[in-house]
């Protein structure tokens, strides 16, 4: 019988391909040969060599001129600091996923991956474990980082019916973890205590940085498609990460603990909102249904994934996502042993870091 047709290469560019995950994955796919040429653009030139650099910023509408000759577009050039400004934050990123989406339809790329999280779905003590990826998306649509995301989901959504040539995959991880990574929930682990309430026990999923560019290259190849949700097989107990960290849980009541988390962020002192406190206590673990079908592993476990969080947390010392000092953190620990304590604790850190700003 005759072969069939030799396939065609793809052009594959990556946003943010100076740093971070957009680093990694670009160096990847720069020594890979399943691509015909890689395109890395930036603000700024990056040290991965062997690639096309093209400076400018992502959300410059000039963008569909510059990616005329690119197959595939993998976005990473959005900005999830949890020091930003949560406003400029937004209107960055809402602009870079657009202005990326609209230029692929433009210059007639056939396919754009994006990077959300699993946190869309959502954390909720009556969460099965594991969601499937079909899960309905609900997170609370708040002024955080989840916010962003689900707006970006939401402008993926729209452009699948406003460009149906364009074929648009979400890739969506579990908890990320790795060099470089710093969220409200790799800060957890940086506290003194492991923060848990009542009546309900976490299970936690961990997606290495690794594990998610290995299936960003599958999701650029076009292996898989659509909503992708990306993590380690299985999940860990409370018990297991009490045992790997060495570190033990505080378990307080859910009205005290969300009502805590509240009051600091108005007053400035948490980065995140209370709700995302919601993804340390209650379950999210998702099944890499998409992933497994099309022959994907990942290369860590959450054993492995965890231990080396907890080896990166080592000098680093966060209260309720806070980066603070070893004193500010020990005497959290101290005196948060009860629910009225707990309240004195970080009422005692706001006064103190308001009395160093003074």
């Amino acid at each position: 019988m005759p072969t069939s047709k030799r396939h065609r290469r793809p052009v594959v560019a990556v946003t943010g391909a100076a740093s971070g995950i957009g680093r990694a994955f670009l160096a990847r796919v720069a020594s890979s040969a399943e691509f015909r040429r890689v395109v890395a653009i930036d603000d700024h030139r990056g040290d991965v060599s062997e690639v096309t650099w093209r400076v400018l910023d992502v959300r410059d509408p000039l963008l569909a001129n510059r990616i005329s000759d690119v197959d595939v577009l993998v976005h990473l050039g959005g900005d999830f600091a949890l020091d930003s400004d949560p406003a400029a934050r937004r209107a960055y990123n809402l602009r870079a996923a657009e202005t990326v989406l609209t230029a692929c339809a433009a210059a007639r790329v056939r396919r754009a991956v994006l990077v959300t999280s699993a946190m869309v779905y959502g954390a909720a003590p009556d969460n099965p474990v594991p969601l499937p990826e079909d899960a309905p998306v609900a997170a609370e649509p708040t002024a955080g980082i989840v916010g962003d995301y689900l707006e970006i989901e939401a402008l993926a959504r729209r452009s699948l019916r406003s460009h149906p040539g364009l074929e648009v995959t979400v890739l969506r991880p579990a908890t990320l973890v790795g060099p470089g990574v710093d969220t409200v929930l790799t800060r957890h682990f940086e506290a003194p205590r492991l923060l848990t309430v009542k009546g309900c026990s976490p299970r936690w999923q961990f997606c290495h940085v690794d594990d998610l560019v290995s299936a960003l290259e599958l999701a650029a190849l076009g292996a898989v498609s659509g909503v992708v949700a990306v993590g380690c097989d299985g999940w860990l107990e409370m018990e297991q990460v009490e045992e790997i960290s060495g570190l033990r849980r505080l378990e307080l009541p859910a009205g005290l603990t969300f009502g805590t988390a509240q009051r600091l962020h108005r007053l400035g002192f948490t980065p995140a909102p209370a709700t995302d406190l919601h993804y340390v206590v209650y379950p999210w673990v998702v099944d890499c249904a998409t992933l497994r079908a099309a022959g994907w592993k990942p290369s860590w476990t959450n054993e492995a994934a965890l231990r080396q969080l907890i080896e990166l947390r080592e000098g680093r010392h966060a209260v309720v996502g806070r980066r603070v000092s070893g004193k500010d953190a020990t005497l959290t620990a101290a005196t948060a042993a009860g629910a009225t304590a707990a309240l004195i604790g970080t009422a005692a850190i706001v006064r103190r870091v308001r009395r160093r700003r003074a």
